[in-house]
This record gives structure tokens, sequence and C-alpha cells, in this order.
């Protein structure tokens, strides 16, 4: 075991900042919009970044992107935010598919700044920031990141505070690629809470529809998840190749190989995607629901005042010693 530490390094070339704890190793790239590219722990690699660094430079999500400030798509190129309203160009943002506009404005953009690396005891500490105030979202502010490791966890903490005299609307998340290593996605298990699920149209937007899920664990197979969730009291959602109790702790070393989503204050939200034939699954923790900036139902941060959001990513893995 590693004593916690915080170095430079490397990802495709690109300038990097390494976290170690224990086992686990975290990395993260400030020039491509603070991404997390590596997480490793015990030797095995728990993060997919498809298209590597090329792939988030040209706005492309892939291992661990922060969304903002909306996370997932909008259903339309305007939005109003009290007597504000703001027309969209998408020559200027990441759309998909259908042409809406989907992961916010900061997924691969530079503009980061390193505020502090520290160690502590048994955990590495990175906290950076960034000031926001764009046409598209006219709304200054400064958005800030604090990460954590510790031995088999990544904690992250992302507080929103408005710079100038407007109200702040919240619609950030995060997007982690989540692999388990070694496993075919045959024996993959999704885990989940209960909780209400939202019904999405065939572009991807809430209906306004909502039908209660009990917790489950769901083999995934050859199945394909797109799935919006408002979260109840227990806020963990997993996947990997065991089926812990979604209403209780994980299952740290049991024989099975884990990733567990821990969303704490400020996330009431997440999207689970889990596209076939690949070899990921997304567990998304969001502030606000898919189209948030659109329909109004945002959180909003007065001057003066700060939004804060936490979640982690809790590691299982049996393998007791590190190796490639």
């Amino acid at each position: 075991m590693s004593n916690p530490c915080t170095e430079e390094c490397t990802f495709q070339g690109e300038p990097a900042l390494r976290l170690t704890a224990g086992a686990l190793e975290a990395t993260f790239v400030p020039g491509a919009g603070m991404t997390g590219v590596s997480l490793r722990y015990r030797g095995h690699e728990f993060l997919a970044v498809p298209g590597g660094i090329e792939a988030l430079r040209a706005g492309h999500t892939g291992g661990l992107p922060l969304l903002a400030p909306w996370a997932n798509r909008l259903s339309q190129l305007r939005y109003r935010v009290g007597s504000t309203e703001v027309h969209l160009d998408p020559s200027g943002l990441k759309t998909d598919d259908n042409g809406l506009p989907i992961h916010g404005l900061l997924v691969g953009r530079p503009g980061w700044v390193i505020e502090r690396c520290a160690t502590r005891r048994t955990s590495a500490v990175l906290d950076a920031s960034r000031d926001i105030d764009a046409p598209a979202f006219p709304f200054p502010h400064r958005i800030e990141v604090r990460i954590t490791a510790r031995d088999g966890e990544l904690h992250v903490t992302t507080t929103v505070t408005p710079t100038g005299r407007r109200r702040v609307p919240v619609a950030f998340g995060w997007h982690p690629y989540l692999r388990v290593p070694g496993a075919p996605r045959s024996s993959w298990v999704l885990s989940l809470p209960t909780r209400e699920h939202l019904l999405l149209d065939d572009l991807g937007i809430p209906t306004g529809a909502t039908e209660h899920c009990a917790a489950e664990s769901l083999p995934v197979g050859r199945r394909h998840f797109d799935d919006l969730y408002a979260l109840g009291r227990t806020r963990r959602l997993s996947f990997g190749t065991g089926a812990p109790d979604t209403e209780g702790p994980g299952a740290p070393g049991g024989g099975c190989t884990e990733v567990e989503l821990r969303c704490g204050p400020g996330y009431d939200f997440a999207q689970v995607w889990v596209p076939p034939r690949r070899q990921f699954a997304a567990l998304e923790p969001m502030a606000a629901p898919t189209n948030a900036l659109v329909e109004g139902s945002t959180p909003l941060v007065a001057p003066g005042e700060q939004y804060r959001a936490e979640f982690s990513l809790v590691l299982s893995a049996p393998w007791a010693a590190a190796g490639p």
C-alpha cells in the first residue's frame, strides 16, 4: 500500500495529476475539462475513456467528466431563468443525434485553475476551480471541485458560487464511464435502490409521467438501459459482478468486483445508461433532472449563497494484490 500522495504525470501526452491513496490511483487532466481519465484499484482499471484524449478535446464524454452548467440534454435551443431569456447557438454547442444541446459547456475545455494539492494521513486531495460566464449561460459563477482519494474510494464535491448579481440555476452532473475489469458483460449485475422512474420520450426528454420502482438487482447481459430516476432515502447504485443489498451498505470484497455510486447531499437524481454491446456502464449523479433548465425546475443559488453536491465511487474487488 502506498502512502497518500499527489504527483504530476501525463495521460496520452497531456499534463495530468495523479492522486494515490492505499491501493487506489485516480488521474485527472485539468486541460481537458478536469476530466478523470483513470481510476485504478489494486492495479486494475475501473474507468473507460472511449476515443482517449482526442475524443475528450472534441467534446465527447469519457472517463469521469463534469457536465456543467447542465447535464444531459435540453429539449430546445432556448430557456428562461427569471427575466433572462437565453437563445442558444447550436454551432458552439455539443448536440446529440437529434440536434439537441447536450452535456453543457465544459467537456474537454481548458480554463481550470489548480488551487491546491495536499495529502492527509489516509487521503490525497485536489482542489480546482473555473469561472463560468458565457452567452449560452449568462449567470456568472465559480464552480469548484474537490477530489479526495482514499483507499477504495473516490469522493467528489462540487460547489457553485455566484460571482455576479443574478441567481444561478443549478443543473450540473457527472458522467462516470465505469467498467468491471476482467468481467464479461454476461456477468454484469445492475443494482438499484427504491426510486421514482421519470419516463422519457423518444428524444430522451422527461414526459412528466413517473412510476415507482422497488429496489432490485438486474442482470445486464444484452439489455440496454437509458433511464432517469428521482432518488429516495437510499441513494446507492452499483454495477458489477455481484448483487449487494441496495438498501444497505455495499458488499466490499465479497468475491465480486463492483463499483458503487453513493449520491450524497445535492444529488437528487441519477441517470443510468448502459448502451448495447459496449464494455462500460454510466451511473450519473445529477443535481437536477434532464431538461430542468428549460422546464424552470432547477435549484437557484442567490448571490452570497452556495450550492454543494457530493458523490463517491466505492470500489470492491477480490484481488489480494496489485497486478496489471
